[in-house]
């Protein structure tokens, strides 16, 4: 059976979505919806489909979707994910949406219960978790050979010189590094964070978040705007009581240590995966295959909840920053 699908927003990222879509041989793509008639007319000449220009044009139509990617932005790259989402889970349409799910936690709350509610799968484009790297980095977590976690440090940062909220860099960008942390360590009890304003800057662009974790654990991130190409997009660092790992860069490099030996287990582009513009064509593949397996919407990886616990986390430390107070989650 082939999944029709929709695509809700076709800039850069909806873009992504589509080619991934299109060279996938379990899906072809019937919808394409923009608010810009130009993008969605001009996204059907590229990718296939039929062009609308609103959601509710889309629905109305009759045309039948098995899916829809919904890759709207807005404020933090989250304020316009909301009102599509709700109209798509609404009509019974599987959605994968893009991060965060929201810069609004009530929204996101919505959106997620209105997928419980319709036992709906309903996922987010959490894609670190989906390179070869990150899977592997899992097995060993899974399988003990870290032995009992003790810590867990990551860093994302990238070089963003825009401007628009004062949290846009921590709204925008560490859904994903809380989603990668939530993957290997759990979930977060306490927050503490502390932020500064780069050089000329008017928002909050850098950051350091403490966490401290239901299971025992201890962690932090160290996250900015105003870093990036030589020192590189992303590390993870997970330590145990056998060993710890290191994930570089989302996908490139995975490092094993143990704690008895010298010696050093490393695997460079795990699955022939280079680079992380690659991360959206494993994370796509993974959503359609566990809608082609009927996995339940219970069981969905990346899911919508996934996302909500991660901006739960990123709320903790903004608000911590503005009370000087350690947050409870």
């Amino acid at each position: 059976m082939v999944l029709k699908v929709g695509i809700v927003g076709v800039g850069n990222i909806g873009s992504r979505h589509a080619q991934v879509y299109k060279e996938n041989d379990k899906t072809e793509i019937v919808a394409i919806c923009d608010i810009d008639k130009e993008k969605a007319d001009a996204a059907t000449k590229k990718y296939g489909g039929e062009a609308f220009y609103s959601v509710r044009e889309m629905l109305s139509s009759g045309i039948e979707l098995d899916t829809c990617s919904m890759c709207t932005k807005g404020e933090e790259n989250g304020s316009e994910h909301f009102e599509p989402t709700m109209e798509l889970l609404e009509a019974g349409i599987p959605v994968l949406g893009e991060k965060p799910i929201s810069n609004s936690i009530e929204e996101g709350e919505k959106m997620v219960e209105l997928a419980r509610t319709k036992e709906l799968p309903y996922a987010i484009n959490l894609n670190h978790r989906f390179t070869p790297a990150a899977l592997r980095a899992k097995e060993w977590v899974e399988a003990g050979r870290l032995g009992k976690l003790h810590m867990i440090n990551m860093r994302m940062w990238i070089n963003n010189p825009a401007e628009s909220s004062p949290w846009f860099h921590m709204r925008a960008l560490h859904p994903h590094s809380f989603d990668v942390i939530r993957y290997f360590a759990g979930d977060v009890s306490k927050v503490a964070a502390f932020m500064m304003k780069g050089e000329g800057r008017e928002i909050w662009s850098n950051a350091q978040v403490l966490l401290y974790f239901k299971n025992g654990m201890i962690g932090s991130l160290v996250g900015s705007y105003d870093a990036g190409g030589s020192y590189g997009l992303e590390q993870c660092e997970v330590v145990g009581s056998k060993g710890r790992f290191v994930l570089e860069d989302a996908c490139e490099q995975l490092t094993y240590y143990s704690r008895d030996s010298i010696e050093t287990e490393k695997y460079s582009y795990l699955g022939g995966m280079r680079s992380f513009g690659e991360t959206f064509k494993s994370r796509i593949d993974a959503w359609v295959d566990q809608l082609d397996a009927k996995t339940p919407y219970t069981e969905i990886d990346g899911s919508g909840e996934d996302a909500l616990r991660a901006q739960r986390i990123i709320e903790a430390a903004i608000e911590s920053w503005e009370t000087g107070k350690i947050i409870e989650i």
